[in-house]
């Protein structure tokens, strides 16, 4: 069956496309299915391989600069009582930077240190960018690698905005993101990413028409079903 979106399509294109646009409305498996007839289970399958390709496309986005605010967000049960410190408890820690009217990227870390932050700030972001963050010691040094235009704000001490020197575009992003989660009634870890990268995918291009961006990228990397 013909359909330049998958190979060795066992549905239609007209049918997958129904798929994608119900996807892109943000409807689930259970309401998809019912509506075009397919099961839920096949529907899982085609939802998760978009998400991958989408993924895919996130991870291959350009290198920022300009003004990037970085923060750190938790997403998980709530904490463990009797454990503290950044990330306590079963937590996933996920690292996020955002240009300023623009853009948002995000990356799950395994701790908050210096060495962790700074290796995806140097691989992502320009040197002659303008970085802001809260006051947080991973982000301590940035300036002796290069990067001269850092400016923070201390949460400690109830500060959010001192003149430009805030981030809350990205936690404004953090917000969005837990909050289109949470409508999944939890999302088991071994699928997280992919709901991380589908939330930074909707957020980035929420001004664009998602459903001929999402076929655009399927175009040019068919999805293959086994």
């Amino acid at each position: 069956m013909k359909n330049k979106y998958i190979f060795r399509s066992k549905i239609s294109e007209a049918k997958f496309r129904q798929i994608v646009k119900l996807f892109v409305l943000d409807l689930d498996a259970t309401q998809i299915s019912q509506i075009i007839g397919v099961s839920r289970i096949t529907i899982n399958r085609y939802l998760m391989a978009i998400r991958e390709r989408i993924a895919g496309f996130c991870e291959a986005e350009s290198p920022f600069q300009g003004e990037i605010e970085v923060d750190e967000s938790y997403f998980g049960p709530r904490r463990v009582k009797g454990k503290r410190g950044r990330g306590a408890g079963s937590k996933t820690i996920v690292f996020g930077m955002r240009k300023r009217n623009g853009k948002v990227y995000t990356e799950i870390v395994p701790d908050c240190s210096k060495s962790t932050l700074q290796s995806i700030i140097r691989g992502k972001v320009e040197l002659d960018s303008v970085i802001y963050s809260d006051n947080w010691h991973g982000y301590d040094g940035l300036v002796d690698v290069g990067y001269d235009k850092h400016y923070r704000v201390n949460h400690g001490k109830n500060e959010f905005v001192n003149g430009k020197s805030h981030i809350n575009g990205i936690e404004g992003f953090w917000g969005y993101s837990k909050s289109r989660m949470s409508k999944h009634r939890g999302v088991h870890k071994k699928y997280f990413y992919l709901h991380l990268k589908e939330c930074e995918f909707r957020y980035n291009y929420r001004n664009e028409d998602l459903y001929q961006k999402i076929l655009k990228i399927l175009r040019e990397n068919p999805l293959f079903l086994s």
